[in-house]
């Protein structure tokens, strides 16, 4: 039975009086890829922040290799092992793409050296000295994953990391995850791209209104479509 890396439960979270997630109870477990699917909106971008004590103020219980992180700050929950690539990337405009991957503070042992980066990203090792604007999105997506795998975190949480992206990136991406899974990593997605989000989730959780209205195994998911047709319109 795998190690539980993550457990939430009864997770309520807001945006000043804006009150997003309604009692969200969800478990990742170590090695797992786990997608939370739901349309915009559904509460599955706050789900992450509030992971990570980026939204305003958070109830309930969040626990990360057991140790409750509900009202730690940022830079502690990121001390657990967690890494969060935000949606909208943050790359550094004026610093090049290396100098980028410099950056990051370790919070672990056995973060990726620059050479283990740019083995599993050799389009970074050709723009290393670029600066960041002038990245493609496909180059500024891998760079913002690679800032975190650097730092030694083991559970990393990926928000719409193919959004926007051609499908030959979409590819090298899902790719990514693939050998991330084979080494050990735990991985927790948001993606509205069901077609890249599907295969490569062990399990997945749908969210709706700020709540999780249902979970199913990959293997449950031929069973689950006429469902997600309800809820994604996948």
């Amino acid at each position: 039975m795998s190690k539980e890396l993550l457990r939430i439960e009864g997770l309520n979270a807001w945006y000043g009086e804006s009150h997003i997630l309604h009692g969200v109870d969800l478990t990742v477990n170590e090695g797992e890829v786990v997608t939370l699917l739901g349309r915009n909106g559904a509460g599955r971008t706050t789900t992450m922040r509030a992971i990570v004590g980026l939204t305003g103020s958070r109830k309930g219980s969040i626990r990360i290799n057991g140790e409750e992180a509900i009202k730690l700050p940022p830079h502690k929950v990121a001390r657990l092992g967690v890494g969060y690539c935000p949606e909208e990337r943050g790359i550094f405009a004026s610093l090049t793409a290396e100098e980028n991957l410099m950056l990051p503070p370790t919070i672990g042992p056995g973060g990726m050296s620059i050479d283990d980066i740019y083995a599993m990203f050799p389009n970074l090792k050709e723009r290393a000295s670029s600066p960041g604007t002038r990245l493609s999105g496909g180059e500024q997506q891998m760079l913002a994953v690679a800032r975190i795998l650097r730092t030694g975190a083991r559970l990393l949480l990926l928000d719409e990391i193919s959004e926007g992206l051609a499908p030959v990136i979409v590819q090298k991406l899902a790719e990514m995850i693939r050998t991330l899974k084979a080494r050990g990593y735990t991985i927790v997605l948001v993606e509205q791209n069901f077609r890249f989000a599907a295969p490569l989730a062990d399990r997945f959780y749908v969210m709706e209104h700020g709540r999780i209205v249902k979970q199913f195994a990959q293997h449950e998911l031929h069973g689950n479509m006429a469902m997600l047709q309800e809820y994604l319109g996948v």
